[in-house]
């Protein structure tokens, strides 16, 4: 199967590219994420190897690096979990409903990449996070948008 690449979402106060290059390995796994399409996508796409922008949503919303699928998706076990922020009664452990990854940390981009920028860039008219409305936390990037996102995160 030919490699795929996405772009990931995170809030940098709860989870930043800092976070997992301190994790052991620089791998974590991406937890908690409750919406069905990103969970298919998790579920039934994701595969090792598979790379990863990492964006930072939110507070300066940016892509800031990259990393690679370490572990395709598996059930999410903090949703069995009540003392969990992302527990969900309806998730068991015969019957997940919840997916997650594993990602592993690559490389931290020279300087972010502003949301702002990308809507600027030819080549990126198209990018499913430039699309309106587009909230989802995984989304699919075609391989000329990373590798243009990352050539533009590369210039200081």
């Amino acid at each position: 199967m030919a490699k795929r690449y996405w772009l990931m979402k995170t809030e940098p106060d709860v989870f930043s590219i800092r976070d997992l290059q301190k994790e052991p390995q620089k791998t974590a796994h991406w937890d908690g994420v409750r919406n069905y399409q990103a969970r298919n996508i998790m579920r039934d796409q994701m595969q090792a190897g598979d790379g990863v922008l990492f964006y930072h949503s939110r507070i300066d919303p940016a892509v800031v690096g990259t990393a690679k699928v370490a572990r395709a998706g598996y059930p999410d076990h903090t949703a069995w979990d009540p003392k969990s922020t992302y527990y969900d009664p309806k998730s068991t452990p015969e019957k997940p409903v919840w997916y997650m990854v594993d990602v592993e940390f690559e490389t931290e981009f020279a300087r972010p990449v502003p949301l702002a920028e990308l809507r600027g860039i030819a080549g990126l008219e198209k990018m499913v996070l430039l699309q309106r409305g587009m909230r989802l936390s995984v989304q699919p990037v075609t391989a000329r948008e990373f590798r243009i996102v990352v050539k533009l995160g590369s210039r200081k």
